[in-house]
This record gives C-alpha cells, sequence and structure tokens, in this order.
C-alpha cells in the first residue's frame, strides 16, 4: 500500500497499489482532494463544503507518494477529472483570509518583508534549471534569453529592495511652517493591504515576479495571477511560491477568463495589470466599481526613428536585439515599426540581412536562438497581417512561416500604407514594417498620429535632433541609440501614458506604486496661540496676515499692535 499526502494542507488519501499508475499518471495534472477537511488552505482560495467536490489545482510537486502501509483504500473515480470552479464566492473568501492577515500587522515588519525576498533569491538560484525550461516549453525561449530577460532581471530587482529597503521604508521629514509652529511632519510609506497582480504570457516570470516583489517590498498581502497562455511558467509559479514564500499572504490563483473575472470582482487595494489595451479597460472598469487604483502596463506601436548618420553595423545590431532577439518580436516595449529617410533605407534593410543572418544563421527557421509565436491564436493573427492585399507585396526580407512549429522568420515590409493592419494595431511578433520619408522630421507627424507608445526609440549622432526627439514626442519611456534596455536600469521608472498605461514600477517606484505616503504632523500642547479661535477680531486679523506673509517687520508690528 502507499500513502499519498499534500504537503500544504495535511490532507490524507490511502490507495490500493493498482491504483498507483493512474494516480501517478494524475499527480502530472489536475485532481481533486475530496476528502479534504474544511477550512484548509490549497494554493489560492479555501477547501469549504462548496468545494467539497471540487477539483484542486494540485500538481505533480505537491504530491509526494511514500511507502507505508495502511489499511484502507480508496478507488479512483471519474470524479477525478471534474474541473474546480473558481468563482466569486472562492474569491471573496481568499480576499477576507488575505485581509485577515494583513490585518493582523504579519506582512508589515522589516524582518517579514526581508524573509520573503532572501526566499525569493533562493528560489531564483535553486530552481533556475526549472524556470529555464518552463520558459522553453512555453515559448521555445533560448536558455540565454531566459536568463537575461527575466531571471537575471528579477533576481536585480530582488538585490535590490534587499540592499534599499530599509531606507526605503524610513519616514520622511518634511519642514513645517509658521502657521502651525512648534511642530514636526514626516512622511510615513505604509503598505496599501491586498493587492493583485494580473501577469502576461511574453515574460510570463519576470512579470509576475517583478510587481510581486514590488508588492512584498511595500509590505503587502498579494494573489498573483498567471497567464494562462504560458501554462507551463504559470504552473511552476504555483509550486514555486507555495514552497518558498509564506502562504498566509502570498497565492497564487491559476485560470482564465472565469478566474480573473472572480477576482476583479473583489474589492482590492491597488491592481496591476499586464497586457492589452482592450482588456486594460475591463481591468480599470472593474476597478473603478471599488474605487480600487489601479497600473495598468500596456504597450502600444513603438517607433523607432533612424537617421543616416549613424554607425550603421552597431545601429543594425540593436535594432535585432530589440526586435527579433526579444523575444521574437513578442514584447510590449519592443520596435514595431521603423522610419528612416528613403535614400538610407536600402543601405539599412541590407545590414538588417546581415547581421540577421549572422545572429540566425542563413536559415532563421532552423534557430535555436530565436523563440517561437506563443500560440496558434497568435500565429493565425500575424499571418493575417502579413497576407493582407496591401501588405503581401512589400515583403522584402523573410515571410517564412511554419503552423507546425509556430515559427516566423524576421520579416521585413517596406513601405506599407499607413491603412494596413500591420500599421494600426500593435504587431507584437517577427515582422517589422520600415517606413521612408523624404525628410526626418516627418518622423514626428507620424508618430503623434498614433496614441503615445509605450517606448520611442532614436539612432542617430545629431545633438539637436535628440534634443527635439525628447521634446516633442511624449512615450512611456524612450532611448536612444539603443532599444529596450531602458527597463534594466532600475533607476528608471517603467510605464505608460495615455494608452500605452498608467502608472509605474521598478526598483524604488516599485515600493512607491505599492504604499500609501501618509502625510504626519506632530504638535504638542505648548505655545497654544489664541489668534486661531474665536472670536476674530482686526488685531488677530492683521496677525495672522503678517504671520502668513512671512513679513519679520509687519509681524513685529502686529503684535504690538501698530499699524
Amino acid at each position: 500500500m502507499q500513502l499519498l499526502y499534500f504537503s500544504d494542507v495535511s490532507t490524507k488519501l490511502f490507495l490500493s497499489a493498482s491504483s498507483c499508475s493512474t494516480m501517478k499518471s494524475l499527480c502530472h495534472g489536475p485532481f481533486i482532494a475530496a476528502s479534504a477537511p474544511v477550512g484548509r488552505r490549497a494554493f489560492g482560495g479555501h477547501l469549504t463544503t462548496k468545494s467539497f467536490h471540487k477539483q484542486l489545482h494540485f500538481r505533480s510537486r505537491c504530491v509526494v507518494f511514500s511507502s507505508f502501509s495502511c489499511s484502507a483504500t480508496l478507488s479512483v473515480v471519474p470524479e477525478l477529472e471534474e474541473k474546480l470552479v473558481f468563482d466569486g464566492e472562492e474569491a471573496n473568501l481568499l480576499v477576507r483570509e488575505l485581509r485577515k492577515n494583513f490585518d493582523s500587522g504579519r506582512t508589515k515588519s522589516y524582518e517579514w518583508r526581508v524573509s520573503q525576498l532572501e526566499a525569493i533569491n533562493k528560489m531564483l538560484e535553486e530552481k533556475e534549471k526549472e524556470i529555464t525550461e518552463a520558459l522553453y516549453e512555453d515559448l521555445a525561449k533560448p536558455q540565454f534569453e531566459a536568463f537575461i530577460a527575466e531571471i537575471s532581471q528579477a533576481k536585480s530587482s530582488c538585490d535590490e529592495a534587499l540592499k534599499e529597503l530599509k531606507d526605503w521604508m524610513k519616514p520622511e521629514k518634511v519642514n513645517t511652517s509658521i502657521t502651525t509652529f512648534p511642530s514636526s511632519a514626516e512622511i510615513v510609506p505604509e503598505p496599501l493591504g491586498v493587492v493583485l497582480v494580473i501577469s502576461t504570457w511574453n515574460f510570463p516570470f519576470l512579470l509576475s515576479m517583478d510587481p510581486v516583489i514590488g508588492a512584498i517590498s511595500a509590505g503587502n498581502a498579494v494573489v498573483l495571477k498567471p497567464s494562462e497562455i504560458a501554462p507551463a511558467t504559470s504552473s511552476l509559479l504555483v509550486n514555486l511560491i507555495q514552497q518558498y514564500l509564506d502562504s498566509s499572504a502570498i497565492r497564487v490563483v491559476e485560470g482564465a477568463v472565469p478566474e480573473t473575472t472572480a477576482l476583479l470582482e473583489q474589492k482590492w487595494d491597488k491592481i496591476l495589470y499586464t497586457g492589452s489595451a482592450r482588456v486594460g479597460r475591463i481591468v480599470m472598469a472593474a476597478a473603478a466599481k471599488h474605487l480600487t487604483p489601479v497600473i495598468l502596463e500596456l504597450g502600444g506601436k513603438c517607433p523607432a526613428v533612424v537617421e543616416s548618420d549613424v554607425n550603421l553595423q552597431v545601429t543594425a545590431r540593436r535594432i535585432i536585439a530589440g526586435k527579433w532577439a526579444c523575444n521574437s518580436g513578442q514584447a510590449c516595449i519592443s520596435i514595431d515599426y521603423i522610419i528612416t529617410r528613403k535614400e538610407f533605407a536600402p543601405k539599412l534593410i541590407s545590414a538588417l540581412k546581415e547581421e540577421l543572418e549572422q545572429f540566425f544563421g542563413k536559415d532563421p527557421m532552423e534557430s535555436k536562438d530565436m523563440s517561437r509565436i506563443v500560440s496558434p491564436n497568435q500565429f493565425a493573427r500575424l499571418v493575417k497581417l502579413l497576407d493582407e492585399d496591401k501588405v503581401s507585396d512589400k515583403v522584402v526580407l523573410g515571410g517564412q512561416r511554419d503552423e507546425k512549429k509556430l515559427k516566423i522568420a524576421p520579416t521585413i515590409i517596406l513601405d506599407v500604407p499607413e491603412d494596413a493592419l500591420v500599421m494600426q494595431e500593435e504587431i507584437f511578433g517577427p515582422i517589422l514594417p520600415i517606413i521612408t520619408v523624404d525628410n526626418i522630421e516627418n518622423c514626428y507627424s507620424i508618430i503623434k498620429s498614433k496614441p503615445k507608445p509605450l517606448a520611442a526609440y532614436l539612432f542617430t549622432n545629431n545633438e539637436q535632433l535628440k534634443k527635439d526627439y525628447v521634446d516633442k514626442i511624449s512615450s512611456g519611456g524612450m532611448l536612444i541609440n539603443d532599444a529596450i534596455i531602458h527597463v534594466a536600469t532600475r533607476g528608471l521608472p517603467f510605464g505608460g501614458v495615455e494608452e500605452s498605461g498608467m502608472g509605474c514600477y521598478h526598483g524604488k517606484f516599485s515600493f512607491d506604486s505599492f504604499s500609501h505616503r501618509k502625510s504626519v504632523l506632530y504638535r504638542s500642547f505648548d505655545a497654544d496661540s489664541s489668534i486661531r479661535y474665536p472670536p476674530y477680531t482686526p488685531e488677530k486679523e492683521k496677525l495672522l496676515k503678517a504671520l502668513i506673509s512671512g513679513n519679520i517687520l509687519q509681524i513685529i508690528l502686529a503684535l504690538f499692535g501698530w499699524s
């Protein structure tokens, strides 16, 4: 006989040897804990009478087989295949429990915050291989790219928080005015409460953990909803967070639209959402019902303007790094389109072609250094952009696709019409339009005709053009003579403007975004002037005006009752 138990809920189920093989197969997917005791926790919610016969999202890492004898058996029944319905009631129970734990003060101490950040660092060190494997399973993301773009960035965020947290938590002293003399004042950062992080699929590990690190640093309880479109990473996050972090304050809820809807129905103290503008509007509308503040990290069409005075080889390499070597263009800050001079375009295309071959070989479809498209739906969407009548004859490089492998070769299209779909929506893939202009200053009207982007790029040695670009183009972030790496600079906030998002995070900005800056004024019972109290007399009015003006002579005259 063998004993099956769950490491997080003290649930024990006995099964016969004949059932063992069946249960081993089930342990790699979700199954039901039918005899779990009422009120026990399991990942993102409770086990209640209502959910007694419902499946919970246990995974293979949470199931342990041991060689113990037993006297009872449990048959594997079809009921094990049923799916959990994570509805509004379950979500409400989850939030209530986390709020109770937050209100106990558990998450507010410096020691708790540091313990969780150190646990994340330990997780990153010990589980690097598993994280890399999950990212490869979801996106065929190369190991090097997975480490540089996701794991190392999460570790950098964690290291900074550990180093700076004590200073971040210190109250900030503020000068007081003569009207409150004698007094002192300070701004005290305090955690918001229970926050929700809704992550996305293109950088499914980093864009889950980075906001969670910020929320923990600020002392909040957190619920993470990873993207179901990256299921391997989502499943791994469930297991790792349960294994390494404090489940009384930090939870993960897996699922798709129904589960996300159930979560959005609840009252949160802040919501951070990363994804499309369409869903961002849904999140914001749901938050508005509870007056919940939001951070929306969206996207848009990020332009790159390339002047003819650049170092051509370096420019080409950095454009490739900011497009095709960045998750195959599936990034909100990826270069979406290029604007350059008409006479310079052939040189730029030739340089891009040469460097692409250096990076990905003569047949990029066989390259192991470029991610695949995340899903058949995304693949079909990108093919539709390429096959539009206005676009299909504009391809000057690439265009190959393999539906079975979900791969599209690096593709350049030249001077597509402005009303083509590829110029109307965020591409989010390995397709790069190049728009040519007679005068580089024409770039401003093209960029301004579209919603403000999350990032804008410029390649030039012209100092005046740099100043003009910074001055005239509004975007979430901006980078001169490179692409995407500005997000690795922790001293810079990461966030959008208008349709590309609102709010920001990264480093200290994450701490601030998940904190409330509380104003505190301290006074004693000494020097209680009667000037503020009725009856209001002309003498009091003169003295008050003199005090407010700060004019020492007028104050002296008012005190002596002189004009």
